[in-house]
């Protein structure tokens, strides 16, 4: 047989329920091979239809979507009329819950969130999606090597258009800080220590916050055109800000406290979301 490869082909941005940390955002990209017999072309698959039809079959199985382990502890489920009532506890027995349309759900038949458990069922997805003579794929999931800072982040944008106004799907990003043109590593490593495993949410889309045996909890909600959706979680695992959380927003947020503890400084904040893509935001010294 022949083979071929297309090294990052996607990345599945999404989040994960991990029984300590809570909700995690993460970023895998995939690299796939593709072994099979020559076709009339010469071909194992054309590099066009790998780059959509073999993409678009990874991507449907769980990005932007929040990939939730079976064996959670006291976790229960409901569905009725496409909706998926998620509710578990974390190690600590803090209360969480996610409700939304059933496709923003993978349940995954699983103790843990890994690439070794996942890898499979994207490899299943892919097969059905290409040609007789295609008789193996392998799917490599990998993170982006970084060097310096990073955070897992979740968040939900109720006006998008996509896939993206899910309440709960996420990305390991990197962040870049310059103070007056120099590169700071201190503030980058602070800020993401603050936002380390947070789910960033949108004050609009709090509603009354509530405690249970001492715990705090958040609870937020909004209706997207895929329909109605909400998350609870404890509230020291919530970033609250004044927008929507996109990263244009994100990067603006980031970039204006860094200004306001140094204001003699010009503050420019480059703030990734996932790989290889964000936003940046300069403000001037205040000063």
């Amino acid at each position: 047989m022949s083979a071929l490869f297309v090294n990052h082909l996607t990345v599945l941005d999404f989040s994960y329920v991990h029984p300590v940390r809570g909700i995690l955002g993460e970023s895998w990209i995939a690299d796939v091979e593709l072994h099979g017999e020559l076709d009339q072309q010469g071909m194992v698959f054309d590099f066009g239809d790998v780059k959509k039809q073999v993409r678009d079959a990874l991507e449907s199985l769980f990005d932007h979507k929040l990939v939730v382990p079976a064996e959670l502890p006291a976790l229960s489920k409901s569905e009725q009329n496409g909706i998926t009532d998620l509710n578990w506890e974390d190690s600590e027995g803090r209360q969480y819950r996610h409700r939304s349309p059933a496709e923003a759900v993978l349940l995954l038949q699983q103790a843990h969130v890994s690439p070794e458990a996942l890898t499979p069922l994207l490899e299943q997805a892919a097969m059905a999606a290409v040609p007789a003579n295609v008789k193996q794929i392998r799917v490599r999931l990998r993170t982006e090597e970084i060097s310096g800072a990073f955070y897992h982040y979740s968040h939900g944008l109720k006006k998008h258009l996509g896939n993206c106004q899910r309440i709960a799907h996420g990305h390991r990003s990197r962040i870049k800080v310059k103070r007056n043109g120099k590169r700071d590593p201190l503030l980058e490593k602070a800020w993401a220590l603050k936002w380390k495993d947070i789910y960033i949410g949108t004050k609009e889309d709090l509603t009354e916050p509530f405690s249970d045996k001492g715990v705090e909890y958040c609870t937020f909600a909004y209706q997207a055109q895929q329909g109605d959706f909400e998350l609870t979680l404890p509230k020291s695992k919530v970033y609250l800000i004044d927008t929507d959380t996109t990263v244009e927003y994100l990067a603006e947020h980031i970039a204006g406290r860094l200004n306001q503890d140094n204001p003699d400084c010009e503050i420019e904040v480059k703030a990734f979301e996932g790989v290889m893509k964000g936003a940046i935001a300069v403000k001037p010294a205040l000063k």
